[in-house]
């Protein structure tokens, strides 16, 4: 039997998505940017979910820019702000995305520094959450953008959006948060938050994969990466896609991820009853209600994946987007964790048609493989 316990990485497309955009793709095959009246009936299909989502996540209509997700929301967002700027700070969290923190090394070169450039990665504490207050100490006049995620994608931790957003507004610095893993687990509202950019990711919830968001507030300008036809209001050139942002806006609201924090706390319960060694990143502070990031020290979280793998359970090792290397999680290196216990972690995150059965199944299947691999050890040494 297989069980898929892998939604932070991707949530199976919802058969409501699919259908959605299966009708924008087959009832407008237009280009949404041509006058005639198939182009005029793809973009209502634009329109109607550019709309919704607007509705959804507490913004206008005008503040939304159609990416091609989190990835390139995130760089849009940090290139805007950073390649009109003059050299000066840059504050960000040191669990952020790849997506945030891979655009942000071009700005720690040397030549970088030698310009006037620095970036400061506030650590977070040994649950996982960033301090507001050391975000806040770390801006000063000279800061040119705030980027800090909503919800850590490896642990789940909330992070002090809010507290930094009010700050960073007081000061007119620009903040950047990406909510990619926010969306659908927690209520999300852009125009009361305050910030200036905010991405979201389609296929987190539900909805096809190539499909995102950038929020942009009122006002600020965005500075396109790819330069072209000039759609999104010149903001993000390229043909729309039609299907994917149908299918985005019908999978809105479609799954409740609170219903899962029951199974996750199951979960947790049973593995820490039956392996005592086993410990829960977060579980002291708030936490998406899906997630859960075991640490079993002494394994290595490759093996213990492709074991489970051979199992029938499809969970994760560290971040998803980084699983093809053999890097320790940085988010569980931030922590102030050692190399060998960062490798020693498995994320798990539940989303529809899981039940407790699964929950206590892989409980079941760790702990059967983690005396396996003891044993065979064991007969190593």
């Amino acid at each position: 039997m297989q069980r898929y316990l892998d939604f932070n990485a991707t949530c199976p497309p919802l058969r409501v998505a699919l259908d959605a955009a299966d009708r924008a793709a087959t009832e407008a095959p237009g280009n949404p940017s041509s006058l005639h009246w198939a182009g005029r009936a793809a973009r209502r299909y634009v329109d109607d979910a550019r709309d919704q989502l607007a509705a959804y996540t507490g913004a206008e209509s005008g503040n939304i820019v159609f990416t091609s997700g989190g990835t390139e929301s995130n760089n849009i967002a940090i290139h805007s702000v950073l390649s009109v700027a003059q050299p000066g700070s840059i504050v960000t969290s040191a669990i952020e995305h790849p997506a945030v923190l891979k655009p942000l090394e071009h700005y720690s070169t040397e030549k970088a520094k030698a310009l006037g450039w620095s970036v400061t990665r506030v650590a977070p504490d040994a649950n996982g959450a960033v301090s507001a207050a050391e975000m806040i100490a770390a801006i000063n006049k000279d800061t040119r953008l705030v980027c800090l995620m909503q919800a850590n994608n490896e642990s789940g931790v909330m992070q002090p959006v809010q507290q930094v957003a009010d700050y960073c507004r007081e000061q007119g610095v620009p903040m950047l948060v990406d909510a990619v893993q926010a969306l659908g687990k927690k209520p999300l509202n852009f125009k009361a938050m305050g910030v200036d950019f905010m991405s979201l990711s389609g296929h987190k919830i539900g909805g096809p994969k190539g499909t995102g968001l950038l929020l942009v507030r009122r006002g600020v300008k965005i500075v396109e990466l790819t330069p072209g036809g000039g759609q999104e209001r010149g903001r993000r050139s390229g043909t729309e896609n039609v299907p994917g942002i149908s299918g985005f806006a019908a999978a809105l609201g479609k799954i409740d991820f609170t219903t899962f924090s029951p199974i996750r706390d199951l979960f947790e319960k049973e593995l820490v009853e039956k392996l005592p060694v086993a410990s829960i990143i977060g579980k002291d502070v708030g936490r998406t209600p899906n997630t859960s990031l075991v640490m079993l020290p002494g394994m290595d979280g490759e093996t213990l994946l492709m074991q489970l793998d051979l199992a029938g359970f499809a969970v994760a090792s560290g971040s998803a987007c980084s699983s093809g290397k053999r890097e320790p999680s940085h988010v569980l290196m931030a922590m102030g964790m050692t190399e060998q216990l960062a490798r020693s972690s498995i994320r798990v995150s539940f989303g529809p048609g899981n039940s407790e059965a699964d929950a206590v199944a892989l409980v079941d299947a760790l702990v059967a493989v983690f005396r396996r691999l003891k044993q065979m050890a064991g007969m190593v040494i």
